[in-house]
Formats: structure tokens, C-alpha cells, sequence
């Protein structure tokens, strides 16, 4: 797989039709004007590529922006659209690529600490968080700190506005994207799982497209293991 971290408006055409087409076989509800509105407020997209065909199987969409909260100057990363294609489940690209873009970020244009705000309609997503951070919120086993919640509510009524309701931890966007039938079920096996269960609990409307707002400090000190192994890799990625 090639992995390549690169700027919006280095996108070609034929990049932004392909990020368009993978997104709409996967997700009911995709709209190209709303598509491209999205893309358009990002400034940063990670693809993912077959090494042999050049098809692409997967990519997110960021954008890095610089705030202030109680004078702390801070950085978020705000997620856009991410999908991989089933084909591509089996790898560890995807979020080996997201940490290591995130790297690159952060040492070139991050000012004060770095958090990721992340709304998940699907489990997959929110399965991520506990994997590779120690800690995140919301989680089903540690009640939401104030600071934590302060901040998570702050940058999601800035970015979401009315959309994030602020009592449930809710973004509800107006014209949501849907899982695909086939897609969007968590498998029998999985829901035994606490932290996708606590997550189906959170968000029970996830099936609709609702999407919760998740919140982690991006650090090398708040990586799992499997985190800090990739942050600490020979860095892989095509830049542009």
C-alpha cells in the first residue's frame, strides 16, 4: 500500500473524483456539492493507494487549525470524511498512515498541545481511539473530566456549531452519510466488546448517520504501545 499525506489544493481532479467515488460506493446519502463543501474546508487529506494498480482503498480528510482556549493556545485536528474499502480491512494502513501524518504535522505547524476531535457514526472509527490512546473521552470506564469536557464542547460548537448537541455528545449533521447495508451492522462477535458497546450505548442513533464526538490529547506520552511503535518508526509517507 502508498501512502501519501497531501495538501488540498495539491488534490487533482482526478484525485478529488476518486476520494468522491469511494466514498459514495460506501456511504448512502453522499452529495457532491456537500462533498466538496467539506473537502473544501480541510486542508490536509491522507490517501491510500494499491502499490501495484494505483486504485485508491482508503483516505481521511483533516484540517489543522490553530485556536486559543482560556489563553492556552492550543491546535486540533478536526476529522472530515474517512472510509477504507473492505478489501483493505485486513491492513494496518490506514491508521499506521494517520499517526505518522500526524507526526509530520505536528513537528512543522502545531502551536501548544495537539488534540484530535473525532465524531464517529460507525464503530470501526471509535475502535481506533483505544487502541492507540491511553486516554480519550467519552470511554466506558472513566467519567469525563471537567478540563476534558471544556475543551471537547468548546471546539465542537466552534467547527459543528448547532449541529453538536452539547447534552449528548452529538453531532447531527443535515445531511448525514450512511453506512451502506452490509456496512453499517456490528458484527454479533463484536458486541461483546466494552468499548463497542459502550459506543452503540452513546450513540444510538449511529445507524441514522449520528455521529459522537470523541476528544484525545495527540502525544507520544498518551500513545498505547502499538501507538508509540508506529510514532516511533522510520517515517513512510509521500509528502506533497
Amino acid at each position: 500500500m502508498k501512502s501519501q499525506l497531501i495538501r488540498i489544493e495539491n488534490l487533482q481532479p482526478s484525485d478529488r473524483h476518486d476520494l468522491y467515488t469511494l466514498l459514495q460506493t460506501h456511504f448512502e446519502g453522499v452529495q457532491p456539492d456537500v462533498f466538496k463543501a467539506d473537502l473544501d474546508q480541510k486542508n490536509w487529506a491522507i490517501l491510500l493507494r494499491d502499490a501495484d494498480t494505483n486504485t485508491l482503498k482508503g483516505f481521511s480528510t483533516l484540517l489543522l487549525h490553530h485556536t486559543e482556549f482560556a489563553g492556552e493556545p492550543l491546535s486540533v485536528i478536526y476529522s472530515g470524511d474517512t472510509i477504507t474499502d473492505p478489501s483493505a480491512w485486513s491492513s494496518a494502513a490506514l491508521p499506521r498512515t494517520w499517526l505518522a501524518a500526524i507526526k509530520y504535522l505536528q513537528q512543522r505547524y502545531v502551536v501548544g498541545k495537539l488534540y484530535w476531535l473525532l465524531i464517529c457514526s460507525g464503530y470501526r472509527t471509535y475502535r481506533f481511539l483505544p487502541v492507540f490512546a491511553q486516554e480519550f473521552c467519552p470511554r466506558y470506564d472513566t467519567p469525563m473530566a471537567d478540563d476534558c469536557l471544556a475543551r471537547m464542547n468548546f471546539l465542537a460548537k466552534r467547527y459543528y456549531h448547532s449541529a453538536y448537541d452539547e447534552t449528548s455528545g452529538i453531532v447531527r449533521l443535515s445531511h448525514p452519510q450512511i453506512l451502506r447495508e452490509g456496512l453499517r451492522s456490528i458484527p454479533v462477535g463484536r458486541q461483546s466488546d466494552r468499548h463497542i458497546r459502550f459506543f452503540m450505548d452513546k450513540n444510538p442513533g449511529h445507524l441514522q448517520g449520528d455521529e459522537l464526538v470523541c476528544f484525545t490529547e495527540i502525544c507520544e506520552a498518551n500513545l498505547t504501545r502499538a501507538g508509540q511503535r508506529i510514532w516511533c518508526a522510520e517515517p513512510f509517507l509521500l509528502v506533497e
